[in-house]
């Protein structure tokens, strides 16, 4: 009996935790057998899902990928059909603009421009397209048409055919457009005309290979002068458009004599510091024609005040561009063997705005006002040039001597300050004759006894800088 006893306590610690484990299993599983665990339920009775439902959601993303595709080649498909629509549309186009000899083939050549303007303005493809079908000659044989409606619609045709397009535009000149609109120049067209005409020229004229036979065609350049001209009776648009074209044939040497020969110089300067939209332009075109010939240069040595006018830009406008290019014209022509050109410079007040450039202008600006004092002072020698280095020092440096020239003793009075005392009236003297010219003012007025006293007692505060 003691033994069972002691066998008995001794298991008790392990039937115990058996016992409990067993318990709290049961507990976990709701009471659940084992029987039943292996069949798949759940410890409450209810069968699991084993697998998450994938099914359904693979179905769906097909659904929605094979509607994307179907959607793809529905967009493919439509595609197809405009191109082919397109296409067909622009034979119908050619087919219109070739017709001949029927009644009513006007009317309908007339319309099938106006669709090959409408179809080139903004499609690229469309504009290689109708040349490629041969659009190019038959709008250029409508030019000859007399309706002014049929002119209109061929010529912008052309126009929207050659944007950026050069083949095209190569392709208009070689098919005879630029004598025919020659033709239609010299019959007086209708204003509506005459501006498609300029159109045509600008966008012609951008292609290189096109400026030489343009300027060679007799008739092209006087017109567009004549364009630019007439502002009462052009739309600016249409002035605009000359002016361009003007300044695309210039940058070929070929056409400077012929745009010499136009008075394209003295109509230039005539505008330039007028209208500023302009300004930069203008002057690109004189500089272009005065560094390609030695008629340019001439033409502008024989222009009334073209060296006032290129002075007084330096002066008053503030664009540093169209400073670049007039002190490079008054560079290209300082250095002609004329003195009479140096003079004109001179009496224009050119040395103070040179100065004034070299300190204030853009860089190219300076290198070139620097050019042409230099030349300045080689010409007129030692002392103008130690006068000219004495005035500009203190600019250079902010300070300018606030005593005036009449405290020097005339007599004791060194050569440099004597030099300078000239240079500063002689500055003072030139803009008086500007501001007396810009203001309408009689032409004796900058010659009076009044002016000549007034620059006589001012100060070297008055050179301007």
């Amino acid at each position: 009996m003691a033994r069972c006893e002691v066998v008995t306590g001794m298991r008790w610690p392990a039937l115990f935790a058996a016992w409990l484990r067993r318990r709290l299993l049961d507990a976990v599983l709701c009471g659940v057998s084992a029987h039943n665990r292996r069949k798949g339920k759940d410890p409450c009775g209810i069968v699991p899902r084993l697998t998450p439902p994938e099914e359904p959601r693979s179905e769906r993303l097909a659904e929605l990928l094979q509607a994307e595709e179907r959607e793809s080649r529905a967009g493919d498909e439509a595609e197809k059909r405009r191109k082919v629509e397109a296409f067909e549309e622009m034979q119908s186009v050619v087919r219109r603009l070739q017709d001949g000899g029927e009644e009513g083939c006007d009317r309908r050549r007339m319309e099938a421009a106006a669709n090959a303007r409408r179809l080139a303005k903004d499609c690229p493809e469309a504009r290689r397209t109708l040349a490629m079908l041969g659009a190019i000659p038959s709008l250029v044989a409508l030019l000859d048409s007399e309706g002014s409606d049929s002119q209109i619609s061929a010529l912008y045709a052309l126009l929207n055919l050659g944007i950026g397009n050069d083949e095209n535009k190569s392709a208009v000149v070689k098919a005879g457009a630029v004598h025919k609109m020659l033709d239609l120049i010299e019959t007086g067209p209708p204003a509506e005309v005459a501006e498609a005409i300029v159109a045509n020229f600008l966008g012609l004229s951008a292609l290189d290979a096109n400026k030489p036979i343009i300027g060679a065609s007799s008739g092209a350049i006087p017109f567009l002068v004549s364009a630019f001209q007439n502002a009462d009776t052009n739309s600016g648009q249409s002035k605009d458009d000359a002016l361009r074209a003007i300044f695309n044939l210039s940058i070929s040497p070929s056409n400077a004599a012929g745009l010499v020969a136009a008075g394209v110089v003295p109509c230039l300067l005539a505008v330039v510091g007028d209208e500023a939209e302009s300004n930069d332009r203008c002057l690109a075109v004189i500089s272009n024609l005065v560094s390609a010939s030695p008629e340019g240069r001439r033409a502008l040595s024989r222009t009334a005040d073209a060296f006032d006018v290129l002075v007084d830009v330096l002066n008053w406008i503030d664009s540093p561009g169209c400073q670049e290019k007039a002190v490079y014209i008054l560079m290209v022509m300082v250095h002609k063997p004329r003195s009479c050109d140096r003079a004109a410079m001179a009496a224009a007040g050119i040395t103070s705005a040179l100065l004034e450039l070299s300190l204030l202008g853009s860089p190219i600006a300076q290198k070139r006002a620097s050019r042409i004092l230099e030349i300045f002072r080689g010409e007129k020698g030692k002392q103008v040039s130690e006068g000219i280095m004495a005035v500009s020092a203190p600019i250079a440096s902010g300070f300018l001597p606030a005593v005036t020239m009449e405290e020097e003793d005339e007599v004791g009075m060194s050569e440099e300050k004597k030099a300078v005392k000239q240079l500063v009236q002689q500055s003072l003297q030139s803009n008086m004759r500007r501001i007396a010219r810009r203001a309408n003012l009689p032409p004796d007025f900058a010659t009076s006894n009044r002016l000549l006293e007034l620059t006589a007692s001012s100060t070297s505060k008055s050179l301007p800088f």
